[in-house]
């Protein structure tokens, strides 16, 4: 990773992520869910559930040195247990996701 990326990374936030994030997914086909204000919500329900029709993914969106609590992993071992695809994703974890998503592009609106 270069120097400049490292800054980048350290520097985002965990709203900036999840936006770039779901910005990602629903560009490729992915219907999205995210609590807006997760005061009133179950402790450490993930930040995102997507689904492209064919697998549900949960993620918990975490700074570069954010710690996940552990309701948080809790949701997400369980989830995992369930069949989804369930994960904390970091800045620096943005490449791989990117070619991730790509090869399992959602349908086109209407199909």
């Amino acid at each position: 990773m270069s120097d400049a990326r490292a800054v980048l990374d350290g520097a985002t936030t965990e709203r900036e992520l999840q936006d770039q994030v779901l910005e990602l997914l629903r560009l490729y086909g992915w219907v999205c869910y995210h609590t807006w204000r997760s005061d009133h919500s179950e402790a450490g329900f993930p930040d995102i559930i997507a689904t492209n029709g064919k697998v549900i993914l949960a993620i918990e969106c975490k700074r570069e040195h954010g710690k996940v609590t552990v309701a948080q992993q809790r949701w997400l071992d369980l989830l995992h247990s369930a069949g989804a695809y369930a994960l904390t994703l970091r800045p620096s974890d943005m490449d791989a996701f990117i070619e991730w998503v790509k090869k399992r592009q959602g349908p086109k609106h209407g199909q």
